[in-house]
């Protein structure tokens, strides 16, 4: 009863639990090893230009992988390579690639001395890890930019994959003033928001949307950057499977915190099915060990024997036994004639024929 007992109050304890996050029987904190990695796709777009910037377009496709190659203690050793490839409207085509190395703490999310490749960045966070043992409405950074975590049990479509991945999602949003490159167009103020999606077991990246406008007094435009990972070391939670093929394209649409609650689909109830199927194998357990105790000992069978035998039938005795003595009978015997009269047969010693009575002569 004892054991019982404890089996119960855990499952209640687990139910609970359960109940309360979702996802709270998989997420661990972020805690990166050595070889850990993702390939992504990344799509940034300009485009919505007016004044200056009236009809012009231009897309940069990226192809990436980062990389951890040691890790010691909270310091994080990593590399990173991608190409790139620009096209525009008014211009050839370009390409190329850029590679190194970098370091950060896995407990502050900071980079160190060298980034990967991020500029006018003041002590930027990365943007491909987060700790995901924080719970909805808390905060946390990527590069300079203040997020906030919205759900803990995101649907998110991922175009490279195909797949509806169960993600944490957080969004930010903030502004600054600047100019685009060495671009003639002026000084730009600049507001953006940024949705950005992890993986809730490992607390990698997903994916991310970015969206921008620029504006000033003789011209606007929109620039937008969309990446999703094309493949990780870290095993996604799939939900369901898409069976179209689509490829990523640029998109200036941000996902919003209604998406988020319409997409989330049965996403919120795996944590509850989850606690209920341990609870029955819990019960299942718990019922067999009390039946195991309860049963009776049956009588066990016997083996079936050989009935024992007959008695023998009596024995015969061939020994020779002394016989009785054999009766004697003596048969006289008397000499048989002929009557002559009538023929039949009379003893030799009869004075008459006893058939016809006629005298012996």
């Amino acid at each position: 009863m004892k054991l019982a007992r404890a089996i119960l109050a855990l499952a209640v304890v687990i139910f609970l639990l359960a109940s309360a996050n979702p996802l709270a029987l998989h997420t661990a904190g972020f805690a990166p090893k050595t070889g850990d990695s993702f390939h992504y796709y990344e799509v940034q777009t300009t485009g919505n230009g007016t004044g200056y910037y009236a009809g012009y377009t231009d897309q940069t496709i990226l192809n990436g992988v980062e990389q951890i190659t040691g890790v010691n203690g909270d310091n994080v050793s990593a590399s990173y390579n991608y190409s790139y490839s620009f096209t525009s409207n008014e211009a050839s085509s370009t390409s190329g690639s850029q590679s190194g190395v970098f370091s950060f703490d896995s407990s502050s999310f900071l980079y160190g001395s060298q980034t990967d490749g991020q500029v006018g960045y003041v002590n930027p966070t990365v943007w491909f890890a987060m700790n995901n043992n924080l719970s909805v409405g808390s905060t946390f950074n990527i590069l300079n930019t203040q997020m906030t975590i919205s759900s803990k049990n995101f649907s998110l479509f991922v175009p490279t994959l195909s797949e509806d991945i169960s993600t944490i999602s957080g969004v930010g949003s903030g502004s600054y003033t600047g100019s685009p490159g060495n671009d003639e167009g002026g000084i730009y103020n600049v507001t953006y928001v940024w949705n950005v999606y992890f993986d809730p077991n490992s607390g990698y990246i997903v994916g991310y949307n970015y969206f921008e406008s620029d504006t000033n007094s003789s011209a606007t435009f929109t620039w937008s950057d969309n990446l999703y990972v094309t493949q990780t070391t870290y095993p996604l939670t799939v939900l369901a499977v898409v069976t179209t093929t689509t490829a990523p394209t640029s998109t200036s649409a941000v996902v919003s915190s209604s998406t988020s609650n319409a997409s989330a689909g049965i996403t919120p109830y795996l944590g509850y099915i989850a606690a209920f199927i341990i609870l029955i194998l819990i019960i299942a357990i718990i019922a067999f060990a009390a039946s195991r105790r309860n049963r009776r000992t049956l009588p066990s069978h016997p083996y079936r024997q050989t009935p024992p035998p007959s008695a023998p039938p009596p024995g015969i005795d061939l020994t020779p036994k002394e016989q009785p003595p054999v009766q004697q009978v003596v048969i006289k015997e008397v000499a048989k004639v002929q009557c002559q009269y009538c023929g039949a047969l009379m003893d030799s010693t009869a004075t008459v024929c006893p058939r016809c009575g006629a005298p012996r002569t």
